[in-house]
């Protein structure tokens, strides 16, 4: 429960922060130009009695500002726009209470346009600025391929294709890599003949020439492909059956259920069988002796020897529902030897750009895999993207998810899919273009058939990660 808390608020903090910056780059554009803005809502509200029920916070000229209930998304009330929460027949009769000057529909093509774009650029400055100040405060931490000495365990799959344990992806085709990244790699992989690895010192090419599904591999236990990381501990979760055995940070396990073990990537094939079975009883009791769990533990003082010999902790204790010990394995930079560049202030700026663009350009490339079987079941909604929060809070990893999702949210909102932001500026643009305009009463009819269609999206994220959670 206290991981769900967890991820649930950064969720809803990361998703507060870039509704009220989105949002406040369509009012701000609003207001330059003289057009009234109803209310400005941070989370959807509820109709009661013919009028939204919301938390009014204040009032700024003709604004209202409040919070609605449901705490995700929001919106502006721009005077003069037909929009998903209101009709063309509802717009005309506004306009007998409103000055004309001050009505969205009123002002010329290029001023609804900058207003309509106020949002997806403001989510997409925004992300490019969390990631320069990221690298300004933090700086860009790399790990050399060369400082690897444990290689990368592949799954049962990649083993089939000619992989082996202790193998190090150096690169594919003709590209070479001399940093680790394994969501770059993993992309790569996607589209690569051959790739290199490096296997007891020599270089070796595997042909997978378009047998590696990149969306099939995501989803495998064990992961297709792993970094090999030392069985140590970084945290363990509060009232975990770990905690509660004895288990603390900075332990090295070195033996789990009578099998020596060095490495987390052996830990995890140990509990991935066990985690199947839970998985297969569909929510039905399991056997407890299936949970039952032993370890043996060396703290930092002690030599992994000596603590074989019997000086070690022996710890036992009952895994939980999810088959889980409730701990974090050890940060890949702590296992690694690393390289960090220092930026200043100006140097974060250009670099937090293209670090901005290179991430916007692997999402638009990942929805290439929407379109497939296995594509329409990866879609999710919120419950998928508090997912990737982690179970501890984390600020580093938080902002650069907000920046993730902002850049996300920017492009989503870019397409021209109607009733969102993207829909309006391509009947926009497509008036400026053709000098005719759409009727209030059309845009009304393509609205409808936007929103059932992102309706039908959410609905099929919902029922994803509903489907997920059970199974």
């Amino acid at each position: 429960m206290e991981v769900f808390l967890i991820k649930a608020l950064q969720l809803i903090l990361s998703i507060s922060i870039l509704v009220v910056l989105h949002e406040g780059g369509h009012f701000f554009f609003a207001k330059v130009f003289g057009i009234r803005v109803h209310r400005f809502s941070l989370f959807f509200d509820f109709w009661k009695g013919g009028k939204k029920k919301a938390l009014k916070l204040g009032r700024w000229g003709n604004t209202d500002f409040v919070i609605g209930w449901l705490p995700f998304g929001g919106y502006v009330d721009i005077a003069g726009m037909v929009d998903e929460s209101s009709d063309a027949d509802a717009v005309a009769k506004e306009e007998a209470n409103i000055p004309a000057r001050e009505l969205f529909k009123n002002k010329p093509a290029w001023q609804r346009l900058l207003v309509m774009v106020g949002g997806v650029l403001v989510n997409f400055l925004v992300a490019l600025f969390i990631y320069a100040m990221l690298l300004w405060v933090n700086g860009e931490q790399r790990i050399p391929l060369k400082g690897i000495t444990h290689g990368m365990s592949f799954n049962t799959e990649a083993k089939k294709l000619g992989f082996q344990d202790g193998d190090l992806i150096t690169g594919v085709d003709k590209k070479t890599y001399t940093y680790l990244d394994h969501v770059a790699m993993l992309r790569d992989l996607g589209d690569a003949r051959t790739v290199h690895v490096l296997r007891n010192g020599k270089n070796v090419d595997i042909n997978i020439d378009g047998q590696f599904d990149l969306l099939k591999a995501l989803k495998q236990q064990p992961p297709f492909v792993t970094l090999t990381l030392p069985s140590v501990v970084d945290s363990v979760l509060a009232e975990s059956p770990a905690k509660a055995a004895g288990l603390q940070k900075g332990d090295t396990i070195i033996a789990m259920n009578g099998r020596e073990v060095s490495t987390w990537n052996e830990i995890d094939n140990l509990l991935y069988p066990i985690q199947d079975q839970i998985a297969a009883a569909e929510g039905k009791p399991v056997d407890a002796k299936l949970l039952q769990t032993t370890l043996v533990v060396k703290h930092a003082s002690q030599d992994k020897t000596l603590a074989l010999a019997g000086a070690a902790d022996t710890l036992r204790f009952s895994l939980n529902a999810e088959g889980k010990m409730g701990v974090t394995k050890h940060n890949v930079f702590v296992d690694y030897p690393t390289e960090t560049i220092h930026y200043s202030f100006i140097e974060s700026i250009p670099a937090g750009i293209s670090h901005g663009l290179s991430v916007l350009k692997g999402y638009v490339s990942d929805l290439r895999y929407l379109f497939s079987a296995d594509g329409v079941k990866s879609v999710g909604s919120f419950g998928a993207i508090g997912s990737l929060f982690p179970s501890a809070w984390n600020w580093t990893a938080f902002w650069n998810l907000t920046a993730f999702i902002s850049l996300m949210l920017a492009f989503m909102n870019f397409l021209p899919i109607p009733m969102l932001d993207g829909g309006y500026i391509f009947i926009t643009l497509a008036e400026m273009i053709t000098r005719r305009r759409l009727s209030d009463k059309w845009i009304e009819r393509v609205n409808t058939v936007g929103f059932y269609f992102v309706l039908g999206l959410m609905a099929l994220g919902i029922f994803n990660d509903v489907v997920r959670f059970i199974f």
